[in-house]
């Protein structure tokens, strides 16, 4: 089964709910999308730049996955995955979305081929998780409204994004719990935001807010000071912008006790090979996963879920990237129930393309 001809195209994207992190404001999302095909059969990828976390530009993953280059592919033969992944990691090293849209649409490609779905490929460990849903960085009025919508919707996990100063994110947050009451998860992400004195107190008010997880309130250019952090706060610590590759998870763990839970995004590390070699150093070091994403296509969306439902590490879903497009390409991948993801039962991703 080789490739006889392998496609890539750019979608503008616009959020239908702009929001804002510590560290930026997004309106609008480049999607990229590449579908690797043999004689009987098609697999769909798609990535997403986030040039702020990983470096990688737009215009360097549009140049990455142009067709001319891209051909490097052609003739591959996609049975045996290992190595064709391998071959599209190392044309596309330094370019991790562009590298994921590739992985992904090989991955769906070998799954197809099969008449599985990937999930059962990679081994399938878990059944469907819930996702929390995000809360950008607004006045406590609008988050609230917020709220009432996702909970209306069924979701049952907010993840709130904090970091524009201590004082006013706990008394937002503060109102959500209130408003949210006492069942629904709240976890919060600092996106690189808070001093050391502000993460000390955020976990000062951990058990008060009722937080499951807190995800990179520190730089990563302060890793080094983690273990000095009370017990209690590295319990609930996830390590998003600190763990890019398998290689950031094994440093982190050599200091066992510095954090419960790694956040890996296939934008992030390069898509599912990649992931999968994080998930097993997390899942040897007894660290948890959370499996997050950027604004992305319900295509990327999917290969992220599939590889979640197949790592036994994996603690937590916030695979919400694609509620907030005002227009996917792509459609399907899996069903939203009550806040959880249900995968579907058709081979490959699952995923297809809107006409």
């Amino acid at each position: 089964m080789k490739i006889v001809r392998i496609e890539s195209w750019r979608e503008h994207a616009p959020l239908s709910r702009p929001y804002a992190i510590s560290s930026v404001e997004t309106s609008a999302v480049e999607l990229f999308f590449v579908r690797a095909i043999t004689q009987t059969e098609a697999g769909l990828g798609s990535g997403t730049p986030v040039e702020f976390l990983t470096g990688e530009s737009v215009e360097a993953c549009e140049a990455a996955i142009a067709e001319d280059k891209l051909q490097a592919l052609v003739g591959l033969d996609v049975r045996h995955l290992g190595a064709a992944c391998a071959a599209a990691g190392e044309l596309l090293r330094d370019t991790p979305a562009a590298r994921a849209a590739v992985d992904i649409a090989l991955h769906d490609l070998h799954a197809r081929i099969l008449d599985v779905p990937l999930v059962d490929l990679l081994g399938r460990r878990l059944g469907p998780l819930p996702t929390s849903i995000t809360l950008g960085i607004q006045s406590t009025e609008d988050a609230l409204a917020e709220v009432d919508e996702y909970l209306g919707r069924g979701f049952r996990c907010l993840k709130v994004k904090i970091g524009s100063g201590l004082d006013s994110d706990l008394e937002r947050l503060r109102a959500i719990r209130a408003r949210a009451g006492p069942s629904v998860r709240i976890r919060v992400d600092g996106n690189e935001g808070y001093s050391w004195d502000e993460t000390l107190r955020l976990g000062e008010c951990a058990v008060e807010l009722g937080l499951e997880l807190i995800e990179q309130p520190l730089p990563v250019s302060r890793d080094g000071e983690l273990d000095r952090l009370p017990a209690s706060l590295r319990s609930l610590l996830a390590l998003d912008e600190s763990v890019h590759d398998e290689h950031d998870a094994l440093e982190h763990a050599r200091s066992p006790d510095r954090c419960a839970t790694y956040v890996v995004k296939l934008m992030k590390c390069g898509g599912i090979t990649a992931a999968r070699s994080i998930a097993a150093v997390a899942s040897a070091a007894d660290r948890g996963i959370m499996w997050g994403c950027m604004d992305e296509s319900a295509v990327s969306i999917a290969a992220a879920l599939h590889t979640a439902y197949a790592s036994p590490a994996t603690r937590y879903l916030d695979l919400d990237g694609n509620f907030d497009l005002a227009l996917d390409p792509a459609g399907g991948g899996f069903r939203l129930v009550d806040g959880e993801l249900h995968l579907l039962d058709v081979p490959g991703l699952g995923v297809e393309l809107v006409d």
